[in-house]
């Protein structure tokens, strides 16, 4: 079974919660080809040896890295398993052609992805990608059976002028809204005051109602909801309690093999004291 087949099973409700709690990380510009090898196979025998039940866990290297993360992840496992899933922070929508610099999903594919990463906020703001360049992405990723990892937050200005429900769920209308099967597509919810070296913690109480709101629009209609955005061990397990949230999709806290470990365990935690089962 693929990645895209897994997630498009996923349901995003109930008090079962029988899908996945998923815990991932993107490494943005960050390690080496051995610095990220090492990581993972670190991360890897630590899942082989202490398995997390009904956590999936999933890792988003730099491009230079992915081949070889990929197969280190793969080798880390015992036959027929994955502890660790890998997939892409970035990818274009054209098939091939004269785009110096990019990489087709299709090559990244090749690479061993799983997933790819659309829309973050910093390919929106230094990049220059708009919604409709977003939705491209969308439909690229899905054309090739990856599944997208849909990026979507406001602002600090919007959240303050008390816009952010609209403004997010105007995001993930304009990137799936019209596209044939969404059903494999994960959003992770990030505020753009929440994220990066300088981003202020988000309590639930202002979580909740922006997932509430996506939720309330494409609950059935896609796999799951994350949430990305200084998130940290203090206050992960807090975070995965907000109704519609089955997931974490964290940076600098996961950037140490036993940081990222902390929060697979955080994650399987909050499902246990939940009394949930694994998938």
């Amino acid at each position: 079974m693929t990645t895209a087949d897994a997630a498009a099973q996923l349901g995003t409700g109930g008090t079962a919660r029988l899908t996945p709690t998923w815990v991932g990380t993107s490494w943005k510009m960050t390690k080496t080809r051995r610095e990220a090898v090492a990581w993972v196979g670190e991360v890897s025998d630590s899942l082989v040896a202490n398995p997390a039940p009904g956590v999936q866990p999933f890792v988003l290297p730099s491009a230079t890295a992915l081949a070889e993360v990929s197969a280190a992840a793969r080798g880390g496992g015992r036959p027929g398993t994955e502890p660790l899933l890998v997939g892409a922070q970035n990818a274009h929508w054209e098939e091939q052609g004269s785009w110096t610099g990019e990489l087709a999903v299709s090559q990244v594919a090749d690479a061993g992805a799983r997933f790819v990463e659309v829309g973050h906020s910093d390919r929106r703001r230094h990049f220059g990608e708009t919604d409709a360049i977003v939705r491209l992405k969308v439909a690229a990723v899905l054309r090739h059976g990856l599944v997208p990892i849909l990026c979507v937050g406001e602002p600090a200005q919007v959240r303050e002028a008390g816009r952010h429900r609209d403004h997010v769920t105007k995001q993930v209308d304009s990137a799936l809204e019209g596209l044939v099967d969404t059903s494999s597509v994960l959003i992770a919810y990030e505020p753009v005051w929440a994220i990066g070296d300088q981003g202020r913690e988000a309590h639930p109480e202002q979580v909740a109602p922006v997932v509430e709101a996506v939720m309330q629009r494409w609950h059935g209609r896609v796999a799951a909801v994350l949430y990305g955005g200084s998130v940290n061990e203090g206050n992960a397990a807090a975070l995965l309690e907000v109704p519609g949230v089955d997931g974490l999709f964290a940076g600098r806290s996961a950037w140490s093999p036993s940081g990222f470990l902390r929060l697979v365990d955080i994650a399987a935690s909050v499902r246990q004291a939940n009394g949930s089962s694994a998938p």
